[in-house]
C-alpha cells in the first residue's frame, strides 16, 4: 500500500496495490497495521454510506468533542474531490484546508483525525462515498464550516454545486470558535 503525509499533519493518504485479471479486481481496503504504522489509528465503531450525483457538495463537517470522530473515506464508486480543513486551535496549519481527488479506480482512501472539517463535491453520477468512523454519529454534538467561505478559499472545481440547506447556513470561518485546542 502507498502511503502520503499530507501537508496537514494528521492526514493520510493510502492508495492500496490493486491486483486485476479477466475475472476483476482484487485490493486490501483496510489493514489496521498499516494504518496505525502510518500514524492512521482508531477504534473504528461505525460504517456510513452515502449516495450523491455528480455536483452534490456535502461539508464541512465535523463532531464536537467528546463525540469527535476521526474519519477513513473512500469511493466505492465514482469519484469526488475531497477537503479536510484544519480547525485545530494550536495547529501550525490552523485554518489550512487540503484537497485531494479519491477515485474508486485507484482505491484511494484518507485518513482524516479528530479535529478536522470534512466535505466533499461528488464529481460524477452515482458516486458511492464511504466512511469508516471512531466515534458514534452524534446529532447534538455537529458542527461545520460554510462550504464556499472566502476565507478558506477552497477551489471546490465547481462554480454551482448541489448544497443542502441545512450546510447553506454553517458558519462562516472568520466568526468560528472551534471546540479543538
Amino acid at each position: 500500500m502507498e502511503i502520503k503525509q499530507h501537508a496537514l499533519a494528521g492526514v493520510v493518504e493510502f492508495t492500496p496495490r490493486i491486483f486485476g485479471d479477466a475475472r476483476g479486481v482484487f485490493f486490501e481496503s483496510f489493514s489496521a497495521r498499516i494504518m496505525a504504522e502510518a500514524g492512521a489509528v482508531g477504534e473504528w465503531v461505525q460504517d456510513n454510506q452515502s449516495s450523491s450525483g455528480a455536483g452534490v457538495l456535502r461539508g464541512l463537517h465535523f463532531q464536537r468533542p467528546p463525540f469527535a470522530q476521526a474519519k477513513l473515506v473512500r469511493v466505492a464508486t465514482g469519484r469526488v474531490r475531497d477537503v479536510v480543513v484544519d480547525v485545530r486551535r494550536s495547529s501550525a496549519t490552523y485554518g489550512q484546508h487540503v484537497s485531494v481527488e479519491l477515485d474508486a479506480q485507484r482505491g484511494n482512501m484518507l485518513y482524516i483525525p479528530a479535529g478536522f472539517a470534512h466535505g466533499f463535491l461528488a464529481l460524477e453520477d452515482n458516486t458511492l462515498f464511504l466512511y469508516r468512523c471512531t466515534n458514534y454519529y452524534h446529532p447534538a454534538s455537529e458542527g461545520g464550516l460554510l462550504w464556499n467561505d472566502p476565507t478558506l478559499n477552497i477551489d471546490w472545481g465547481a462554480t454551482n454545486p448541489i448544497v443542502s440547506d441545512k450546510d447553506r447556513i454553517l458558519p462562516g470561518f472568520d466568526t468560528f470558535e472551534t471546540p479543538f485546542d
